[in-house]
């Protein structure tokens, strides 16, 4: 069974990675190399399976050629599900 992802906002998030790749043309692989990531987080971050640090997202903003912001605008952190 494939891993889910880790949040709404990380699949979203993960969806705009994605398509910017997507519109760009380039490849995981590529992407990867653009940023200095290896092509296997790339796809983790695309399922929304990895928890993207501030640093990271500034490196794939870069890499895609996009204002940070656009990549996670609107977006909502999850509800702390561990308080009772």
């Amino acid at each position: 069974m494939p891993k889910q992802p880790i949040s709404d906002a990380a699949q979203t998030f993960g969806g705009r990675v994605r398509a910017r790749r997507n519109e760009l043309g380039k490849s995981q692989e590529q992407l990867a190399a653009d940023s200095g990531m290896h092509w296997t987080f790339i796809g983790q971050v695309e399922r929304g399976q990895r928890n993207v640090s501030l640093h990271n997202i500034l490196k794939l903003a870069e890499a895609l050629g996009l204002d940070p912001a656009e990549l996670v605008r609107g977006l909502k952190a999850p509800a702390d599900t561990s308080a009772a």
